[in-house]
């Protein structure tokens, strides 16, 4: 067990370090490319930023739930996944915690599910924050 907390530390440290730096990359790309954007709240250039801010968030949990479904793929005495796709399957549900159940990890192992469940959430709910904070550039430009 004490390994599993080990790893699901060291994993969600990555995962972590990668929002971190990518919410502040996009957050600088956003202040450079836009300041100059009308006073208009919703035009089509600021759509067009929601848009592209939310495909780079989603991008980011991608790349966060491979980080995870390569560990479950890579550790073979953690899970039986055979393919790298029911590794990622698997990553994705527990990452969004939807949780179907169809998939599962060794008993001994189920621990570090649920900290890749308590990950997404915590990084989900980070762009939800970061979502709005984009809305609010918008709001606070109008006059």
């Amino acid at each position: 067990m004490f390994t599993n907390i080990l790893l699901g530390l060291f994993i969600i440290g990555i995962t972590v370090t990668i929002q971190a730096y990518g919410t502040s990359f996009w957050l600088n790309h956003i202040e450079k490319k836009y300041a100059s954007l009308s006073q208009t709240v919703f035009n089509r250039k600021s759509v067009r930023l929601l848009i592209m801010t939310s495909s780079f968030l989603l991008v980011l949990h991608f790349l966060q739930s491979s980080i995870w479904a390569f560990a479950y793929y890579a550790l073979h005495d953690l899970t039986d996944f055979d393919t790298f796709e029911k590794a990622m399957y698997f990553s994705l549900v527990t990452f969004t915690t939807l949780g179907y159940g169809d998939i599962t990890i060794s008993s001994t192992h189920r621990i570090i599910a649920g900290f890749e469940a308590i990950n997404g959430i915590l990084l989900i709910g980070w762009s939800t924050a970061f979502m709005f904070s984009v809305v609010q550039f918008f709001y606070n430009r109008k006059v």
